[in-house]
């Protein structure tokens, strides 16, 4: 039997967690859609981008998730994984909120992300992820790119976040004809 599922794997920050504001708000708008399964994946025990990346293609491997039905959404090093995850395994969708992207601590800070749809949400206010950066990787890659008068955790965009993310499911699932 095939599974026909869709996939969202979301990714917190390096300070937050998998009950975070963010992720169980897009968790809660990705379960509104028929035959999506949203799974928060839990990175607190370590703080390596490295191992967090492996923990997502963990994820993504024990779920038995197809890439072209797969959508990553993550929060700062949450972003990054998910970003990086789609560099390496092209997916169908990429949503990331104020991705830590172009910061030289990071390996491969500039990864080429590749996803059918791609959506990046940053705070004017940023105090953590430079926002220059992330909008010239952004403009490099033509991704599409909002810019909220916000900080860092967009804790005053949340609702707006839920918003754009049903959006962003909207168009992923009717490229696959699916909504």
């Amino acid at each position: 039997m095939t599974d026909n599922s869709f996939f969202v794997f979301l990714s917190h920050g390096l300070e937050s967690g998998p009950n975070g504001t963010k992720v169980q708000a897009m968790k809660a708008v990705a379960e509104e859609f028929p035959g999506v399964r949203a799974e928060a994946i839990d990175h607190r025990n370590t703080k390596d981008p490295e191992e967090r990346l492996l923990q997502m293609r963990s994820a993504m491997e024990a779920a038995g998730a197809k890439p072209e039905r797969t959508i990553l959404a993550g929060s700062s090093m949450g972003g990054w994984v998910c970003a990086q995850t789609s560099s390496q395994i092209p997916v169908l969708g990429c949503f990331l909120l104020a991705p830590a992207l172009a910061l030289p601590k990071y390996p491969q800070s500039s990864p080429v992300i590749r996803a059918s749809y791609v959506q990046i949400i940053h705070g004017w206010n940023d105090d953590v992820v430079p926002i220059l950066p992330v909008l010239k990787l952004a403009r490099e890659q033509a991704l599409d790119t909002l810019i909220l008068s916000d900080g860092h955790r967009l804790e005053n965009s949340v609702g707006r976040v839920a918003q754009e993310f049903r959006y962003f499911m909207e168009a992923c699932l009717k490229k696959q004809n699916t909504f």
